[in-house]
């Protein structure tokens, strides 16, 4: 079997590490075995990334001519929309729809640094002596980036972009669950003209190539996007380095519905809130707090609503649940689903795989609902990531404002009400780095996106999500 290649210096590559199988968890079916990339395949990336980030091609290169090239890979991945949403789904079971959609997403990502790094300006600080103070931002040279399996199309974009945007060099770390959108996007910067060794793409598992890549002396800043317990490693590796990170980490977003709120568009919210993306989305609304008086009957209609979506193949029009990203990951819901029935919770849809014939092959799991929890239960603290929604009782502001902050993460919150006094509020006293307000999941690339507590560290996007990846230097001018 012919073994899919790595990008090193615009060169595609076997490697010399542990060759790992990419699955279609829609069927279970082998997509392709994919190589490796070992500590020296890292440290080759690595240096052909330096070597790339310092020729004086690219370190010359005006904003707006790398903006032009940014623009080129927009025009390519919407050229090539419907190939990279194949490619998403087939790695990590996405609705073949959603996988067009963050396609769509990731050309405008390209976009919107490219128009961010034209336009963008240094600065004069005000005078406190006889000089002039300049304040520019240099890039740090090579960035690692380091993605997750569940959005990779958007998520690579955005990183990748800013990053490069900002003048640096990038080596590329898929998930091994879904390595084939960074490498696509490595061939669509060798087609849209960008030098080799601007952006790497390498291959395999987290304890080596990953571990391989935040480690190399090279590599001036680590961008990483994924689990919270990972996050850690990552932060201390780079705080005995004293290199930057951004950490996008874990979420347990409270979805909060008040009883002033207009109920039909709150459950639609929260419905898509938590089950979009079979819940494995970082900001999914999976904890569901529901003012008393309305609690029962709103909970009625939460679950009315879940129990009329269609599990089905992600290519298969009509579909709204589409499988989990792997057999494994399904196994650690379930683990989640049966700890909540051991602390007294009950099951109100779903806890369970689906019964169609024509998904028995894949790693479904119904969308399911879960009562009689407190928030202290396992499932109410941890990330399960994955379709469950635990909802719980709240009786006025100060319970709810304890609850939804009575967990280590702080990544997003919904506030549904009427009063915007009451909204305003609430939103002020939510530990959370995103609140949307009578709406749920909007998300846009101009706008800094990131967390509190465990959910991370630093922002990403925005008009800032390139600062992120630059260095400010102060240049003083003697005028005496």
């Amino acid at each position: 079997m012919d073994i899919q290649p790595f990008l090193i210096g615009g060169e595609w590559v076997q490697g010399t590490g542990s060759a790992f199988d990419s699955t279609n968890p829609a069927n279970g079916k082998l997509n392709k075995r994919v190589a490796g990339a070992s500590a020296a395949d890292v440290d080759q990336a690595v240096r052909n990334a330096h070597r790339a980030q310092r020729d004086p091609k690219w370190r010359n290169t005006l904003p707006h001519e790398r903006a032009r090239l940014l623009h080129r890979v927009a025009d390519l991945i919407v050229e090539r929309g419907d190939l990279l949403a194949n490619v998403q789904m087939r790695e990590n079971g996405k609705l073949f729809s959603e996988c067009r959609t963050q396609a769509a997403a990731a050309a405008g990502a390209f976009r919107y640094f490219a128009g961010i790094v034209e336009t963008m300006v240094s600065e004069v600080a005000p005078s406190r002596g006889p000089h002039v103070a300049n304040v520019i931002y240099e890039p740090f040279g090579v960035v690692a980036a380091i993605t997750p399996w569940n959005s990779p199309l958007t998520l690579e974009a955005q990183k990748v972009a800013a990053a490069i945007a900002a003048g640096n060099a990038v080596v590329l770390k898929p998930s091994e669950f879904t390595p084939g959108p960074a490498l696509e996007l490595g061939r669509i910067f060798l087609d849209a003209g960008f030098p080799p060794g601007i952006l790497n793409v390498v291959t395999g598992l987290g304890g080596e190539t990953g571990l391989a890549l935040v480690q190399h002396p090279d590599v001036r800043m680590i961008s990483f996007t994924g689990g919270t317990a990972t996050g850690r490693a990552i932060g201390r590796i780079a705080a005995e380095r004293l290199v930057p990170v951004a950490l996008e980490l874990g979420g347990k977003s409270p979805h909060i519905v008040f009883a002033d709120a207009d109920l039909d568009a709150a459950v639609d919210g929260v419905v898509s809130g938590i089950f979009t993306s079979s819940g494995q989305s970082c900001i999914a609304g999976s904890r569901l707090f529901v003012e008393r008086e309305i609690y029962d009957d709103f909970l009625a209609r939460v679950v009315e609503r879940t129990r009329a979506l269609k599990v089905g193949l992600p290519d298969v029009a009509g579909s709204q649940i589409a499988p989990l990203s792997s057999f494994v990951h399904r196994e650690r819901v379930e683990s989640y689903v049966k700890s909540a029935r051991e602390d007294g919770g009950t099951i109100l849809i779903g806890g369970k795989r689906p019964d169609a014939p024509e998904l028995q092959a894949g790693a479904f799991y119904e969308p399911t609902i879960i009562a009689g929890l407190t928030n202290a239960a396992k499932a109410c603290r941890d990330e399960i990531f994955g379709p469950v929604l635990c909802v719980l009782p709240f009786d006025g502001e100060d319970d709810l404002v304890e609850q939804a902050n009575g967990t280590t993460f702080g990544l997003g919150c919904g506030i549904w009400t009427e009063s915007y006094k009451k909204a305003w509020r609430v939103a002020r006293a939510i530990e959370s780095g995103t609140v949307w307000i009578n709406t749920y999941k909007e998300l846009s690339v101009a706008v800094p996106f990131g967390g509190f507590k465990d959910s991370g560290v630093g922002r990403e996007k925005g008009y800032y999500g390139i600062r992120v990846y630059q260095e400010p230097k102060t240049i003083l001018w003697g005028m005496k």
